[in-house]
């Protein structure tokens, strides 16, 4: 499968799953290609926040964007009311989503997601859409349970899965 038609179909995987999850969404049809103007791959809303986001996916390198491509998102998110968010996706794994300035800039000008990054930092898809919220480390702290907060930790510094962890708690 070309790599152009893994992407669309990512894509519309994000789209379905937004619109699940009872968010009003649409695919920019060849985003950046059937326009001069560069528009986002997907706009999302659910009548409080709205969202223009970048969809990018991988078999397991790290995903690039150009400084280009986030710019554009920028510039379209904050003149259409949005909040520009980057998705990615690798294989085998959920979709993470991180605010531009969250990404790691290489000494090019490009934008860098790796897969550990994804899977530590990101917000995830239950999180994204408001189902779930984060628990950081140091709000654990204050839990007199040192257990879970060694459980949290393994997962953070990857040596132990997050299923294996939820399994756990």
């Amino acid at each position: 499968m070309s790599a152009n038609r893994k992407g669309d179909r990512r894509e519309r995987e994000l789209v379905n799953a937004l619109d699940d999850a009872g968010f009003a969404v649409m695919r920019a049809p060849a985003s950046g290609a059937a326009t001069e103007r560069e528009l986002p791959d997907v706009l999302a809303g659910n009548g409080e926040t709205f969202y223009a986001i970048e969809a990018k996916s991988s078999a397991g390198d790290p995903i690039y964007l150009t400084g280009e491509e986030v710019e554009a998102l920028l510039f379209f998110a904050r003149n259409f009311g949005a909040k520009a968010r980057i998705a990615v996706r690798f294989d085998r794994e959920d979709w993470y989503f991180f605010h531009p300035g969250d990404l790691y800039t290489t000494d090019a000008g490009s934008y860098r997601v790796k897969k550990e990054t994804a899977l530590a930092e990101g917000t995830d898809f239950p999180e994204f859409v408001g189902e779930t919220e984060k628990v950081t480390l140091d709000e654990v702290g204050t839990d007199p349970d040192e257990e879970r907060r060694g459980i949290l930790e393994s997962v953070r510094d990857g040596h132990m899965p997050v299923e294996d962890a939820l399994d756990v708690l």
